[in-house]
């Protein structure tokens, strides 16, 4: 199927067919249609799917799998699938938002038995990110199936190479059963300074990273991001039906705030939106979808974050009303030419900020979302989104050149 992205709008902007009034005389950000491939999700087979290629390799053995709600082949969830397969299960790892994703963003999450199969869950968010030797005694093989949306700061990545790091120091296999990427069709945006390095960012590469799961696996190893020296012994289960250019609806939401296909397309953007004083709809029905504070002027509409166990549990200006815009609402349905990483949106806020507001940056949060102070830096001294842009080209080819000896998958 070929899924409509919207053109954006916000209420700093003019649509077609709506005069909306600019801010500081703004011009529209108008975008346009992209191309998209003629291949569609029903043509993708995952590596969860393709049994015939991994249960020989898993047979007899005592096997660790890294998995969440979205690990499942057609509707049955991988642990259930690999038991009934007769496969020895001894071991889950439960990364952010948990083994059945319903943890809110940062909230702990904890070790424990899953009550359907008596299997062990061992927390990767927790105190420990990173699997213990204590964790794979008597591991004999390890697969990772998580759902991955494309973009640096998204914890499954960082998770991932934890795991990976730990099978390397342990002699163990890692296996990857490759998913499609929903915003594998670009790459861009400021590409990470090692030197804020954090778990939200772990790899020196633009926000918008352009990879697969199992393709970043070999990029992770290829890279030698381990370590020196380290190596694990990497197998991707690759994808069967797809390129980078697949328009591929994800079927269960990868975590408690991304629900819907438009948040999934604009978290890039507005996820940098966290480290700043803007709301982006966690607590309503539509996080990732909506942009607002208390005050704002210029605001479209109002909405009014709430407490949702598991989901938000303490969402920014809880009980207070917000006003701003809801993105997905605003304009008529078009294929969005999303193949950029939207900085026009920040400038906007940025500029309409109040004292009343506060500060509008939360720095470290800010910069670790970013990948350095540099994009912080730019906005505040006035930068234009073109002249931010312009600094990104050099490290985003410098990137591309590395990301093409670890594709999977046609471009």
């Amino acid at each position: 199927m070929r899924y409509l992205f919207l053109i954006v709008s916000f209420a700093f902007f003019s649509c077609q067919n709506k005069g909306i009034a600019n801010i500081n005389g703004l011009d529209t950000l108008r975008l346009k249609p992209r191309k998209v491939s003629s291949n569609t999700d029903d043509k993708v087979i995952t590596g969860a799917e393709q049994t015939k290629e991994y249960l020989p390799l898993l047979k007899g053995k005592n096997v660790a799998l890294v998995v969440n709600q979205t690990s499942v082949i057609g509707k049955t969830h991988l642990v259930d699938s690999l038991i009934s397969l007769g496969v020895k299960v001894k071991t889950i790892f439960a990364p952010e938002h948990g083994f059945r994703g319903n943890h809110s963003a940062g909230a702990k999450v904890n070790s424990g038995i899953d009550e359907k199969t008596g299997i062990k869950i061992t927390s990767l968010y927790g105190k420990n990110k990173k699997p213990t030797k204590e964790d794979l005694a008597g591991i004999d093989f390890v697969v990772f199936d998580i759902q991955d949306v494309g973009v640096r700061f998204y914890t499954y990545i960082s998770t991932m190479h934890y795991v990976m790091e730990a099978c390397s120091e342990n002699n163990l296999p890692f296996m990857v059963f490759d998913r499609p990427n929903p915003n594998g069709h670009y790459v861009d945006g400021p590409v990470l300074d090692i030197k804020f390095k954090s778990f939200i960012g772990m790899h020196p590469v633009p926000l918008v990273h352009g990879m697969t799961v199992g393709e970043f696996a070999q990029m992770i190893q290829g890279e030698n991001w381990l370590g020196e020296g380290k190596k694990c012994l990497l197998k991707v289960i690759k994808l069967k039906g797809y390129s980078h250019q697949t328009m591929y609806k994800l079927h269960i939401k990868p975590s408690p705030n991304l629900p819907s296909m438009e948040s999934v397309y604009l978290y890039p953007s507005l996820g940098l939106f966290e480290g700043t004083n803007v709301s982006v709809g966690r607590g309503t029905p539509k996080p990732f979808e909506w942009l607002g504070r208390p005050g704002l002027s210029n605001g479209t509409t109002k909405y009014t974050p709430k407490k949702i166990i598991g989901v938000a549990d303490d969402p920014p200006y809880e009980g207070k009303e917000c006003q701003g815009i809801l993105l997905t609402e605003f304009c008529n349905h078009y294929l969005l030419d999303s193949k950029q990483v939207y900085v026009d949106w920040l400038l906007l806020f940025y500029k309409s900020n109040k004292p009343e507001n506060g500060e509008f940056f939360k720095t470290s949060s800010f910069d670790r979302l970013a990948g350095s102070d540099k994009l912080r830096l730019q906005i505040i001294e006035g930068k234009t989104s073109a002249q931010i842009r312009e600094t990104w080209v050099d490290d985003l080819k410098n990137y591309e050149a590395i990301r093409r000896k670890y594709l999977l998958y046609e471009l």
